[in-house]
This record gives structure tokens, C-alpha cells and sequence, in this order.
């Protein structure tokens, strides 16, 4: 197979690539408008490869997508492309409105068009797969409800709200025009090449360079968390043996309060990193408790059962093992983080100075 996959140099996107790239025999096509979160310095380790492609190209130019597909012809779409920061969209959601909204309607109708060309085969076999959150369905008030494919949508900021957009128009572009298409929801994804603003990495580097570690309110918030290389393996299976039409919900079964999560880290670089910055005896010490933010979601929690049930996938990471991975990638892995601190794997990209790309 050819895959387009929209979005391959942000965090799960480059995941993706190199998930297919290295484990499979089919052949990428990156398309990314290579954004502050798009680096493809996480595709250091395929990018000279044979069956890798980069394009890039913003999913709201269609004269771009329109000669992407006719150059590349892929068999199937794998839409990650997304705005995704909740901080950001309470800021400035008028990029997650674009991109999002405005970007998954372009992609779609430059989608239908070459789909349109293929012969009936071809058209039988072609898979448009859209990746969303859990956040679209907003939180949930008990202890033991879990979120499936049938709970209602009930998005809390912007950015859910768009992304809930975006999977309705993908939804309806089936039921309207036939296009083959899938939708999967997935879970707090973390691990290797996270972006620094992400609650994980943030903390992992905020600890190592002694600031505080800022926790929203009370930090009671839960998650379910996903090693996003599991998540890379789910998406795949989705792609190539899912069935149109149906959603599949993604988690990793590791619900954890974010205080937890943030205890856990500091445990972990107590055990990994002795040598602390200076003043500081456990790295719990940071932990700085900040006001919520607005429309605060209280708890997302997947229900995985049906890919498990129907396509046979099941996380193969524990929270614990997932989470000292993560941990260990980042002390192991300076240069990358460094450059995306500073800007200057940015700046390059542009042609500017680090400096002027802060």
C-alpha cells in the first residue's frame, strides 16, 4: 500500500511513519504543514528511506492536495493533522476552527475527487481513516463509566469542539458521497517526541532544570493514558482492517489522576537522576499547584474492548513501563528537546535564525 499520512511530523503522526516504515513493506506519503509541533527531526531514523515521502503542504490548500494525490496516488488517508493544545485553543481557537474544521472539509473533498477516478476495485479498497480524542465526548461523572463508540459528543473547549466537528463531516461524507471512511478516539497519548508544552514532557523537563511543576487545580483531573507507539499499532490495524463505517475507541486501560502522574515522574527521576538542580531534595518539592483552566474536564476513560474484540489489538505497554520509557527517552535524548526549547529546529526549517524563531 501507499498511505497518505496528513500530519506525520507531529507527535503520533511521526509514530505512524515509522511504525509503517519499519515494520511494514507499504510506503509513506507525509504530508505537514510543518506547524511549531511539526519537527522532522522524529523522523531522523526513516526519512532516507526508500518507501518515505515528504510533502509539505497545509490541508487547507487544495490546488496542493489536489497534485499530491495525482502525483503519489495513495490507497488510503490517515488524517492526523490537527491542532491539538486545549491551552491554545482557549487562547486562539481561530487556527483550530481552520485547521480542523475548514482543513478536514478540504482534505475530504480533495480525497473524494481522486477517489472519484479510481476504478471500482480501487474504490473498494480505499480507506480514508480520520484520528480524534476521547475529548469530544466531554468527561464523565462517575467512577466506573467508560467512554465507547456510541457515547454522546459533549465537547468542553475549542479544541474538542473541533475536532468533534471534524468527525461529523468525516461521517457524513460517507453517508453522503460513499467515501470509505473510519474513525477512531483515542486517549491521553504520551511517550518519545512529545512536544515540551504536553503535561509529561513538560514536567520531565521543568523537574530536570528546576522549576515548578504547575498542576492544575487540584490535580485530580484523570486520564487514561496511551503509549503512543501502541496507539501507532492500533492505527494501523484500523487502516488496513477496519471496517467503513465503524469507530473504534483506542485507550491504554491506565487511568491515572495527573497528580499521579506528575509523583510518579518526580519518582522516577529521583531513582534515574540523583545529581538534582541545586536546592532541590525530591523533585515533588516543584509541584506547584496553578488555577484550572476553563471547562476543566474531571475524567476521560476508554473503552477499548471492540478493537480488541473485533481486530485483535491490545496496548502492550503498562503505564509503568510506558512512563519510565518515556522517562528514560528524554534523559537519553537532549539534542532533540534542546532544539525544540530554543526554536532552532524551527528556525532552520524557515530559514531563519534560532533567535528570531522563538
Amino acid at each position: 500500500m501507499k498511505i497518505l499520512v496528513t500530519g506525520g511530523a507531529g507527535f503520533i503522526g511521526s509514530a505512524v511513519v515509522r511504525h509503517i516504515i519499519e515494520n511494514t513493506s507499504d510506503a509513506v506519503i507525509n504530508l505537514d504543514k510543518l506547524t511549531y509541533a511539526g519537527n522532522l527531526e522524529s523522523l531522523s531514523d526513516v526519512d532516507s528511506h526508500e518507501r518515505y515521502f515528504f510533502e509539505q503542504v497545509d490541508i487547507c490548500d487544495r490546488v496542493e492536495l489536489d497534485r499530491v494525490f495525482a502525483e503519489h496516488k495513495p490507497d488510503a488517508v490517515m488524517h492526523l493533522a490537527a491542532e491539538s493544545h486545549v491551552d491554545r485553543s482557549i487562547d486562539g481557537p481561530a487556527a483550530f476552527i481552520e485547521t480542523n474544521i475548514v482543513g478536514t472539509y478540504t482534505l475530504l473533498e480533495a480525497t473524494r475527487a481522486y477517489w472519484n477516478t479510481l476504478s471500482d476495485d480501487k474504490k473498494q479498497d480505499f480507506r480514508f481513516h480520520h484520528i480524534s480524542t476521547d475529548e469530544v465526548y466531554g468527561d464523565l461523572e462517575g467512577t466506573d463509566d467508560l467512554f465507547t463508540e456510541t457515547t454522546s459528543y459533549e465537547p468542553s473547549s475549542p479544541y474538542s469542539a473541533s475536532k468533534a466537528s471534524s468527525d461529523h463531516l468525516v461521517r457524513a461524507w460517507l453517508r453522503t458521497y460513499g467515501l470509505p471512511t473510519v474513525v477512531t478516539n483515542c486517549s491521553n497519548n504520551y511517550g518519545p517526541h512529545h512536544f515540551p508544552e504536553k503535561l509529561i514532557p513538560l514536567m520531565i523537563l521543568n523537574a530536570l532544570d528546576g522549576k515548578p511543576l504547575p498542576v492544575y487545580g487540584n490535580g485530580m483531573q484523570i486520564r487514561d493514558w496511551l503509549f503512543v507507539e501502541d496507539h501507532a499499532r492500533a492505527l494501523y490495524k484500523v487502516v488496513t482492517e477496519g471496517e467503513v463505517g465503524e469507530t473504534y475507541n483506542i485507550g491504554g486501560h491506565n487511568e491515572k489522576a495527573n497528580i499521579d502522574v506528575v509523583k510518579t515522574i518526580c519518582s522516577l527521576l529521583d531513582e534515574l537522576v540523583p545529581n538534582k538542580p541545586a536546592g532541590v531534595a525530591h523533585y515533588e518539592e516543584l509541584i506547584a499547584y496553578v488555577t484550572d483552566r476553563p471547562g476543566h474536564d474531571v475524567r476521560y476513560a476508554i473503552d477499548a474492548s471492540k478493537i480488541e474484540r473485533e481486530l485483535g489489538w491490545k496496548p502492550e505497554e503498562t503505564f509503568e513501563s510506558g512512563i519510565r520509557k518515556t522517562v528514560e527517552w528524554y534523559l537519553n535524548n537532549q539534542p532533540w528537546w534542546s532544539r525544540v526549547l530554543d526554536g532552532s529546529y524551527a528556525g532552520e526549517r524557515l530559514g531563519v535564525s534560532s533567535e528570531e524563531s522563538k
